[in-house]
């Protein structure tokens, strides 16, 4: 780390604990002794066990399911190491919770990213790290510094043996991934295919029209966030229709929810690479179509570089 390396204390809630022990164990550190509980009740108890006063703290707490129980312990946490007079208070989540609900896509719906924003800065948080946001503009809700990391330093080791050639395409699943999958495209040279989604309701979409050839390619579909899995079965579905070779996936956050893994088992999809930003249930452990990659080497880069004061920027890639 440095040579205020004594100064670092890395905490973590309980959504994660597995990725929050790689990082401990990349950056060299040892977890914060902190007890994060629950009352009989089921209000969430932090106490934390050793002194932080003047402290660079760092709370590591993806906001996955159950979500709401993951902020508020990462609010709760923020507010002990506050009051506890901790020097800077820094929350780190690969996961952003709520991040899909960024705009008034619909009259009278609230902006619940900006609401949760708004929590975690009266929470006394001083920065926010966060990985593969939905959209970036949520940047924006927050006061305090972001910093944004990308999985794609991740992806890319692991895709570089399959995306090398000019039978191989990358796939944005709607316009709002076409940004993110065109990074993917130029870094590899490939070609880029849109598909044109339609969503009618919450965890239901259509795909209408494929924009590219994907006829005699292997198909790379890349995106934020894999919840349901109904997108991403159909997405797969319309390119081996439409004469894809195979189709695999690349996508950062797998919620995984409802019955996704059964889905995804009896899909055309050859592949799902996702991140460890959040834990895997022992279904999808267990999925021979899922392969897990770390971001602790990610994550942990991060932090040491937000503590020496180094540019974060520098661990993205072109």
């Amino acid at each position: 780390m440095s040579d205020r390396a004594q100064e670092v204390m890395l905490f973590a809630g309980s959504s994660h604990l597995q990725l929050a022990n790689k990082v401990a164990t990349h950056l060299d550190i040892r977890l914060g002794n902190a007890l994060v509980t629950t009352f009989s009740d089921g209000e969430t108890r932090v106490e934390l066990r050793e002194n932080v006063r003047g402290a660079d703290i760092f709370i590591l707490q993806s906001t996955g399911y159950p979500a709401n129980h993951h902020i508020m312990e990462a609010l709760i946490m923020a507010d002990a190491c506050r009051r506890a007079s901790a020097n800077k208070i820094t929350l780190v989540t690969p996961y952003f919770g709520y991040a899909r609900q960024e705009r008034k896509n619909t009259p009278r719906t609230p902006i619940t990213a900006k609401l949760v924003a708004d929590l975690i800065e009266k929470a006394g948080i001083d920065r926010l790290v966060a990985m593969e946001l939905h959209t970036g503009a949520i940047q924006g809700f927050f006061t305090v510094p972001v910093d944004h990391l990308f999985v794609k330093p991740v992806f890319v080791e692991y895709l570089q043996n399959t995306l090398s050639d000019d039978k191989q395409v990358v796939v944005a699943p709607d316009a709002g991934g076409v940004e993110r999958a065109r990074a993917y495209s130029k870094y590899f040279g490939n070609s880029l295919v849109v598909m044109d989604k339609r969503r009618e309701r919450p965890n239901e979409s259509s795909i209408h029209h494929i924009i590219g050839d994907v006829e005699g390619k292997h198909c790379y579909v890349v995106d934020d966030i894999v919840d349901t899995a109904g997108t991403l079965v159909a997405v797969a579905q319309s390119l081996m229709d439409h004469g894809a070779l195979s189709v695999r996936a690349a996508i950062a956050h797998a919620l995984l929810s409802g019955k996704a893994i059964e889905k995804i088992e009896a899909s055309a999809l050859g592949e799902l690479v996702v991140s460890d930003s959040l834990p895997l249930s022992k279904e999808a452990q267990a999925c021979t179509k899922i392969t897990q990659l770390s971001v602790c080497g990610l994550v942990g880069e991060a932090i040491k570089r937000i503590h020496n004061q180094q540019s974060v920027s520098a661990l993205f890639i072109e």
